[in-house]
């Protein structure tokens, strides 16, 4: 059955999966924004409906200050005997730690702390119930160094039951992370990611007849990689596998795909699907020739998958902010109050471009190339406030359309700019501003176009290159990408609704 990569475009990286029954969930990393870790559910792969998070109160997720791609790395998620538990690194504030509910959809426990360091952490129960926690690094990692480490453990309380004990050096790439173990006809193995999350990302693969080794390398490294392919799909790695109710293997891993024609990315890294078959010889293979394609084919369980749709639009008739916004870091929550029909948003102290700051704004992943996206502000506009909508990457680097209010007392439209260390306003144009405005963005590969309306029709105000939000840019190591947000600087606005649609080539 043919289905399209993809599975969840966006800013979805390490994913993990798990089934319970008929029922697949995933999560992904979140990194500094809030709330943390989205539980994805599917029964059939590719189509996914995201049902909640495991991290919704502060006192799970603490982001303070965290600098941009701090926050939450690499999540694992795992069933095991009535419960989900889900365990991942928080490099902001308190190292890795494990949560747990019994109810996916409800509410998880607090953090329980883990000794061992180390980052992309991972759960394994044996046959014989005793649980395993595993990582790239130990309880001394000064003392041991880099490497895979293994060690027992209680997942409800955190408590380490062995010491931590080096079970793999890795393949022989850079950085090797991501570990998880599997368990099949009394071999265990070992996955990991290596080669760095960038270009030269790839997935390999151990086995051994104990759990804690000695593991041996699949002859048919790497499993899966698109390093040496100029293609479309980059950055192919760290990966989770499941197997299906009628038998099938599946593998989801994280890829990105670039702008055309260079080596850029800004959508961050998505979630893609391939199967995976067993061999002989008892090793497993992916794809075709260990690569992944936009459409695929494989024996698809559940019903007949259907077309995705990215688009997304809302009123604010609830008290409750739809799951799909995000907040930078943890939200003062007093800046926003949803009321009926409208969502009243109260600017804090920081901006858009505060280091490490918490704006007030609400914000969306771009996830196409071509999308566009609308929003209805209203109210007063007092002096020294900008309100808008915002493409936004990180504190540094993000495009902003927004209404303001100066001291002479009129209204303007302008397009801000923060890339690097430049702060500049673009283009700004007086407006006759009667206590509500539209606001457009729309993007295609190369640009983004910022529009306001006037007359009942769109006005292009200005644009800006896709190419200055993109990962490969930033000045510092970023893993993250582009979100659409609604924000307010200075003062108080009203948003009354909010539209995002993919738009399809003609």
């Amino acid at each position: 059955m043919k289905y399209t990569n993809p599975i969840l475009p966006g800013f979805h990286p390490d994913p993990s999966i798990c089934r319970v029954g008929d029922d697949f969930y995933l999560i992904t990393s979140t990194f500094e924004f809030f709330p943390g870790v989205p539980i994805y559910h599917s029964k059939n792969l590719v189509n996914w409906e995201l049902i909640n998070y495991c991290l919704t109160e502060n006192s799970q997720l603490s982001l303070k200050r965290g600098k941009p791609s701090s926050g939450i790395y690499a999540p694992t998620l795992r069933y095991h005997d009535g419960t989900f538990f889900m365990t991942a690194t928080n490099v902001t504030r308190g190292g890795n730690f494990i949560v747990h509910t019994k109810d996916i959809r409800g509410k998880w426990s607090e953090p329980a702390w883990v000794r061992q360091a180390g980052i992309d952490p991972s759960l394994f129960w044996d046959d014989d119930g005793t649980c395993y926690f595993v990582s790239n690094g130990s309880e001394h990692p000064i003392r041991d160094g880099n490497g895979i480490f293994l060690c027992e453990i209680d997942p409800m309380t955190g408590k380490l039951l062995s010491p931590s004990r080096r079970i793999s050096n890795g393949c022989g790439g850079r950085c090797p992370e991501a570990p998880h173990i599997y368990k099949r006809n009394g071999r265990y193995y070992l996955m990991l990611a290596e080669g760095g999350t960038e270009y030269g990302h790839m997935v390999t693969i151990q086995r051994a007849r104990n759990i804690y080794g000695p593991y041996e390398n699949c002859p048919h490294n790497p499993l899966l990689t698109h390093r040496d392919d100029p293609g479309p799909i980059q950055s192919t790695g760290h990966a989770d596998i499941v197997e299906d109710p009628n038998g099938n293997w599946w593998l989801v891993c994280l890829g990105i795909r670039p702008l055309p024609g260079v080596m850029l990315h800004h959508l961050g890294r998505e979630t893609f699907l391939a199967p995976l078959t067993w061999q002989e010889d008892g090793w497993p293979t992916v794809g075709r020739n260990r690569e992944l394609d936009f459409e695929m084919d494989g024996p698809l369980p559940g019903p007949a998958p259907h077309p995705i749709s990215l688009d997304f639009e809302e009123h604010f008739e609830s008290d409750v902010l739809n799951l799909r916004w995000n907040f930078v870091r943890n939200p003062k929550r007093e800046c926003y109050r949803p009321e009926k029909g409208r969502l009243v948003m109260i600017a804090g102290e920081d901006t858009l471009s505060t280091p490490r700051g918490t704006p007030t704004m609400i914000a969306v992943r771009q996830q196409a190339f071509r999308m566009e996206t609308v929003a209805r502000l209203t109210g007063d506009i007092q002096i020294a406030q900008c309100a808008g909508l915002t493409a936004f990457y990180n504190n540094d680097y993000h495009y902003d359309i927004l209404i303001t209010r100066e001291e002479d007392g009129k209204h303007y439209i302008c397009l801000r700019k923060h890339v690097a260390d430049i702060d500049v306003v673009v283009a700004r144009h007086p407006i006759d501003y009667r206590g509500a405005i539209r606001l457009k963005i729309e993007s295609d590969e190369e640009w983004y176009t910022f529009c306001y309306e006037k007359d009942g029709d769109y006005v292009v105000l200005g644009r800006g290159r896709t190419s200055l939000l993109c990962t490969e840019i930033t000045h510092t190591m970023t893993f993250t990408g582009t979100y659409w947000g609604v924000f307010t600087e200075g003062g108080e606005i009203d948003v009354t609704d909010v539209s995002v649609r993919e738009v399809k080539p003609m």
